[in-house]
């Protein structure tokens, strides 16, 4: 089986990617006994996968996925974006970024907002990039208890239920991550299966 590096230690993005990528041992940086807090200072999502993605391969020598993911509300000109885990503030958790975003939305009418998720690979020396778009919009209160992050107040386009009703198989057919996952899978797959 091929293994992978995938360069989080966020065990619910970790658990979402192994459900989608059976076929690869997907290892996580704590499997790789990398405990360090991997920088993430570019102004993009794309930038900022790269740079974790860059960080294993140069420190450990070994093939590594990273990604970033961003929530986009089109009445707050794209934000929170690539600020999206940190919106309400360094030490803020996904409680608070959520009241922010609420809040900053109340005189809004226009609630239109997407997921992006970009992801690098670094295989074999060489570099790829892969995307992933989910449309929807920002619900005016929370709804539903499972998945993390902006779920309970992002509903996917074409849908009734918020990201955080649905199941983790639900969410992977549709989410931002689980087609930028697929694109991923099905690269790695033609180029080495």
């Amino acid at each position: 089986m091929n293994k992978l590096v995938f360069a989080t230690n966020n065990p619910n993005k970790l658990a979402e990617v192994r459900a989608l990528i059976p076929q690869w041992n997907i290892i996580s940086l704590s499997d790789i006994k990398c405990f360090e807090d991997i920088p993430e200072t570019a102004d993009t999502l794309e930038g900022n996968a790269q740079l974790k993605a860059d960080y294993i391969t140069n420190k450990y020598g070994l093939d590594c996925f990273a990604d970033d993911t961003g929530l986009e509300v089109d009445a707050l000109d794209g934000e929170p974006g690539v600020y999206s885990a940190r919106y309400a503030g360094k030490q803020a958790d996904s409680e608070a970024n959520i009241q922010k975003i609420l809040s900053k939305l109340m005189v809004k009418s226009n609630k239109k907002a997407r997921f992006r998720t970009a992801i690098a690979l670094n295989i074999n020396t060489e570099k790829y990039q892969f995307e992933g778009l989910c449309e929807g919009e920002i619900l005016s209160a929370k709804k539903g208890m499972s998945n993390f992050g902006y779920d309970p107040i992002f509903q996917p386009k074409n849908f009734t239920k918020s990201f955080a009703e649905m199941s983790q198989t639900e969410k992977g057919i549709i989410s931002h991550r689980g087609k930028a996952i697929r694109k991923l899978v099905k690269f790695l797959n033609d180029r080495f299966a």
